[in-house]
């Protein structure tokens, strides 16, 4: 591989888990295509995931499909969320997605942000 090729994408994958509440979520919506994951410029450490159901797929979104859920993201994020795998987890009260992202350096003490 040449110095100037582009590096591989890993792509992004959800657990059986997250893919069942992504899922059961948009069959009650009654609409939606998939998952919109992206990231966004904010908090202590630079930067925050940004997650919302996607009902239209953009010209420039990376398209990946887990466990039969699409996934969209846009080319941006994809450079700091590459290879991250979303979880949907509950503990006590809480439940809620977590994100496995390899790239990730750290994370604020309050977990709304990160940096790479």
């Amino acid at each position: 591989m040449s110095e100037n090729a582009p590096a591989q994408l890993i792509g992004i994958t959800m657990t059986e888990r997250a893919a069942n509440h992504v899922s059961g979520f948009l069959a009650k919506r009654g609409r939606g295509i998939g998952l919109r994951l992206g990231v966004r410029t904010t908090g202590c450490s630079g930067m925050a995931y940004k997650l919302e159901y996607a009902d239209i797929a953009q010209p420039e979104d990376r398209e990946f499909e887990s466990h039969g859920v699409k996934i969209l993201v846009d080319p941006k994020s994809l450079a700091y969320i590459d290879g991250t795998e979303l979880d949907f987890a509950r503990e006590g009260l809480n439940e809620g997605f977590k994100f496995n992202n390899p790239r990730e350096k750290n994370r604020c003490g309050c977990g709304e942000s990160f940096n790479v």
